[in-house]
């Protein structure tokens, strides 16, 4: 089987928690991995992101990277809609110059969706498709956060054509369901895994050694810096304890000069938190273990997360979460169990659930157990497997050997 796979906004290779990168780009590049170990020839086609990226990566034995021109490549995904005529011509010229047939085409994002929709008609072949984030959800836990005009209706569109939509958890394929119309019938529940081996308990006063942090207690937030994570109610969580002095709020991820940066750094400053909350940064995937197990809580204070791949991360690692009780975040975190749920923007209560695991080492530890117990339920050859099989309900075995060439 042959599948070609579109991120035009996202390159998978690039550092998770910068700009546009995150829990979908690792999603993209482990399961392109772990298909090609099962003998499925894996292209993922994304746009230029830097002017040094060559044309082909060959990332994995049976997995290609392929970069496209398409606008200038520090260009953000909110300007990206206009460039996906320019894009489809690109990946079209690609396919025909090189001979290329897929069986079946995979998209991630709405972006990319509007080019498989019209590559996958094209070539007549099956187009499966993710949201990851779908608008309306996202503007229901941020309002004010203004969208590309064109992505509610796209996404509809995109919904009702595509052949199956893949979902990574039982609450998005009822989003996904009524505001799309959609038959559930059609909807995948594939939840994404976790590397169970990179992703393990260490030991906490190595881990810490290892990053030259000290003994004060350690709060760990991972993810993008953007609006729609919840860091200024992280902020005053941390804020209203009894002495945030005696504790460090390390931030993992963001772009070094972004502007969410800056005001998070002066509303840290506004807040007389400089010395306690740090600043880190995107760390690499070999990294961020370290960070985890260095901390004694984790937490996602999201408006809204399809899934919340940190949570995940950090339960494998035997830490507990403190997560909004939002979109996809119940599915890791099973609040009293492997850490807890709080309503989303209720800083109060988020501060209330952050002293009594602080306090309490015998809860922290017990938490931190089960939730990589329950971790140990989602990996990703899991993932992979069950990927698999719904590509394969869509190709028949007849009807792969008897694929188009692309473009033809």
């Amino acid at each position: 089987m042959n599948v070609a796979v579109i991120t035009v906004h996202g390159c998978p290779m690039r550092q998770a928690g910068g700009k546009d990168s995150g829990g979908m780009n690792i999603y993209i590049l482990e399961m392109a991995k772990r298909l090609a170990a099962r003998g499925v020839q894996v292209d993922v086609f994304t746009r230029h992101h830097d002017p040094l990226d060559p044309q082909i990566v060959m990332f994995a034995p049976g997995a290609r990277l392929i970069h496209l021109p398409a606008g200038p490549p520090s260009l953000d995904k909110s300007g990206v809609y206009e460039l996906l005529p320019q894009f489809t011509s690109q990946m079209r010229r690609f396919c025909i110059a090189n001979r290329l047939n897929y069986d079946i085409v995979s998209s991630h994002y709405w972006l990319s969706g509007l080019v498989g929709m019209r590559l996958a008609s094209e070539w007549g072949v099956p187009h499966t498709t993710s949201f990851h984030t779908m608008a309306e959800m996202k503007r229901r836990g941020r309002p004010e956060e203004a969208e590309v005009a064109q992505r509610d209706g796209s996404e509809m569109n995109i919904a009702c054509s595509a052949d199956s939509v893949v979902v990574w958890t039982e609450h998005e394929r009822t989003a996904v369901a009524e505001y799309c119309n959609v038959e559930p019938v059609k909807i995948d529940v594939i939840p994404p895994g976790v590397d169970l081996t990179r992703f393990r308990p260490m030991s906490q006063r190595q881990s810490r050694d290892h990053l030259g942090y000290g003994d004060e207690m350690n709060i760990l937030f991972v993810g993008r810096l953007e609006p729609l994570k919840g860091l200024d109610n992280l902020f005053r969580a941390v804020a209203s304890l009894e002495d945030p002095t005696k504790i460090t709020l390390n931030v993992v991820g963001g772009d070094e000069n972004s502007q969410e940066k800056t005001r998070l750094q002066t509303l840290a400053s506004r807040m007389k938190l400089t010395q306690s909350v740090n600043f880190i940064g995107s760390v690499n995937q070999d990294e961020l273990p370290y960070h985890y197990n260095a901390a004694d809580v984790c937490v996602l204070p999201s408006h809204y997360e399809s899934f919340g791949l940190a949570a995940l991360e950090a339960a494998a690692c035997g830490r507990p979460v403190v997560a909004s009780d939002v979109g996809g975040l119940p599915a890791i975190v099973k609040s009293g169990a492997t850490g807890y749920l709080v309503p989303a923007k209720q800083s109060d209560v988020m501060a209330e659930r952050l002293c009594e695991l602080l306090q309490n080492d015998v809860l922290r530890s017990r938490m931190g157990d089960a939730a990589r117990e329950h971790a140990e339920t989602l990996s990703w050859d899991r993932s992979t497997d069950a990927l698999l099989d719904s590509y394969r309900s869509l190709v028949p075995a007849p009807a792969v050997a008897a694929a188009p060439a692309a473009g033809g």
